[in-house]
């Protein structure tokens, strides 16, 4: 029964907890440690399994948003969630992809208490009913609806906002992106940038990156043509590619020895780009270095 358990439910567990903790490898533990434990769990109390399982990976989670909140504050420079990589090739990564957050999304949510970011995720995300969540996490349906609400507020929602960008825009977007900085064409990268664009990178303290965000189009435009390529060069030249992250396009940035220095996500809105993420510490990299990054987009040239 548990190894069923485990093949029916192990995508929807999964995708739970790397919402509630941005984290690939404490999803990974989390949902191991709940199918460890099941196998001392009467049958008889696991005749609605999939509620059964997503309260024990709430818990889990719970446990480990307190934790991490206290490494975060210990943090060096800004705190990025880990990238989730997408593969077309793996069955479970096509199941999680359904229902995933934008990474953007995902952002936000640091900025919520642990029972808000719950109620959000299981509500957003995975399409539970308020009745549901309730039960799940033992509150009244009106508080679950009031944490949803502060949630959105939070976060900066609007009821009526989408949440997710269509694919083949943010396709284009990151193609034209791209494009403009391998040319290093200033004019061009200028144009994509809103005037209030952020720019969040996450070095950990253990490669360059800027340890607050950087604001304003013409600021991010300069780091990006600056310290960025320059740092991201092995010799003359370093690898530019496009691939899937949690769901959506990005790039990442290769030595030419094929070490992945940094991985790009960003967020569009109102044809300009509104966020753009970077993650280069090499912790959050181990998982995309696995896989999920093909087709080649080019060579950067040495800027001088």
């Amino acid at each position: 029964m548990q190894e069923q358990l485990y093949t029916k439910y192990k995508a929807l567990l999964f995708k739970l907890a790397y919402q509630l903790t941005g984290s690939v490898s404490d999803a990974e533990d989390a949902v191991q440690d709940v199918f460890i434990k099941i196998a001392d769990v009467p049958p008889e109390r696991l005749a609605e399994p999939k509620a059964y399982l997503c309260k024990m990976v709430t818990n889990r989670c719970k446990d480990l948003l307190k934790s991490a909140l206290r490494k975060r504050e210990e943090y060096f420079g800004e705190w990025l969630p880990e990238p989730f990589p997408s593969s077309d090739d793996d069955a479970m990564e096509s199941v999680v992809r359904e229902d995933l957050l934008t990474y953007g999304m995902i952002v936000l949510l640091e900025r919520l208490s642990p029972s808000e970011r719950i109620v959000f995720v299981l509500r957003e995300a995975l399409g539970f009913e308020y009745k549901e969540i309730a039960q799940l996490i033992e509150k009244s349906e009106p508080n679950c609806r009031k944490l949803f609400s502060r949630a959105s507020a939070k976060m900066g929602l609007s009821d009526e906002e989408e949440l997710a960008q269509p694919e083949a825009e943010q396709q284009q977007w990151v193609n034209g992106f791209l494009d403009a900085l391998k040319a290093g064409n200033v004019n061009r990268v200028l144009t994509m940038l809103d005037p209030d664009v952020v720019l969040v990178a996450d070095g950990g303290g253990k490669v360059l990156a800027a340890a607050q965000p950087i604001v304003s189009r013409d600021l991010v435009a300069k780091f990006l043509l600056g310290p960025v390529l320059q740092s991201a060069m092995v010799g003359s030249e370093a690898l530019m590619e496009m691939g899937h992250m949690n769901g959506q396009p990005g790039f990442v940035i290769r030595s030419k020895t094929g070490d992945i220095l940094t991985l790009g996500l960003l967020r569009v809105e109102g044809n300009l780009i509104r966020e753009l993420y970077l993650i280069r510490n090499p912790d959050k990299l181990r998982h995309v270095a696995q896989g999920g990054f093909s087709e080649e987009i080019g060579l950067f040239e040495r800027l001088d």
